[in-house]
């Protein structure tokens, strides 16, 4: 089994959803991990709402810090945060390591609605990268 560590520097949103999308799409090829580098604490209320609209379930899930796998090995490492917004983290884990920078939908303001679309259009480009890049090496 192969296995993914997502990184970013709160661990609340990006990098959670991306986990569970990575576990979903992956159809047991791989294991997935999150982290951060600076961990938030918790996972946002609108990541699990969104997530739960595709029937994942990402409500047990905690935000978790980076230093809890500084010894393990992955086969790729995959930075999601925003360069001009977070630095993200640096991992030496790893076999391969990609920068896929997503706007952060904790950064959404507005109505819980109009925050919502904001989570559901970052989901929504998560799957799509993470649909294309396991297709693309199937």
């Amino acid at each position: 089994m192969k296995r993914v560590l997502i990184l970013c520097t709160g661990n609340s949103c990006r990098s959670q959803m991306a986990e569970a999308l990575w576990e979903s799409l992956g159809n047991g090829a791989w294991e997935s991990e999150s982290a951060g580098s600076k961990p938030s604490g918790y996972v946002h209320p609108l990541a699990i709402k969104a997530m739960q609209e595709l029937n994942i379930d990402i409500s047990s899930h905690q935000s978790k810090s980076l230093e809890q796998f500084r010894d393990q090995n992955f086969d790729l490492v995959v930075t999601v945060c925003d360069n001009a917004k977070e630095s993200c983290p640096v991992f030496t884990g790893a076999q391969q390591t990609f920068h896929w920078p997503f706007d952060d939908p904790a950064d959404a303001t507005g109505t819980e609605e109009e925050q919502m679309v904001f989570f559901r259009r970052v989901r929504d480009e998560i799957q799509n990268k993470i649909s294309t890049y396991l297709t693309s090496i199937s």
